[in-house]
């Protein structure tokens, strides 16, 4: 059982930054969706099990960042000029065994935890 704790949303300005974080019980593959309202939970990046393989979603692409701390089992999430479509709730995912230390996992299906959510709102 791997137990997720997030933090970080708020609201900001278009163009601004904010930065979310995962805090894992254990060293897993780690991701962040997030689900606009009347919308399905889309991928937004995701990080392998040792943090040295990435995967960033072509929408946030350039502007989001993953990135992992292994000692503290806790994934970031630095998402920068914010746009008012980015606007959702955001949730950290976890999977419980992995192929490879270096394997990144996209896909909702494929993560067993998640966390509770953080909202992030961004006005024009």
């Amino acid at each position: 059982q791997v137990q997720l704790v997030e933090s970080g949303g708020g609201s900001v300005q278009t163009g601004g930054s904010l930065t979310l974080s995962c805090a894992a019980s254990g060293r897993t593959p780690m991701g962040w969706f997030r689900q606009a309202p009347g919308k399905g939970r889309e991928f937004v990046a995701a990080t392998s099990r040792s943090g040295g393989d990435t995967a960033i979603a072509d929408s946030v692409k350039g502007r989001f960042t993953i990135s992992r701390n292994n000692a503290k089992n806790t994934v970031y999430l630095k998402m920068n000029n914010l746009k008012p479509e980015d606007t959702a709730v955001y949730y950290c995912a976890a999977r419980s065994r992995t192929l490879s230390v270096s394997y990144v996992y996209k896909l909702e299906a494929e993560y067993d935890y998640w966390g509770q959510g953080t909202q992030v709102t961004v006005s024009s």
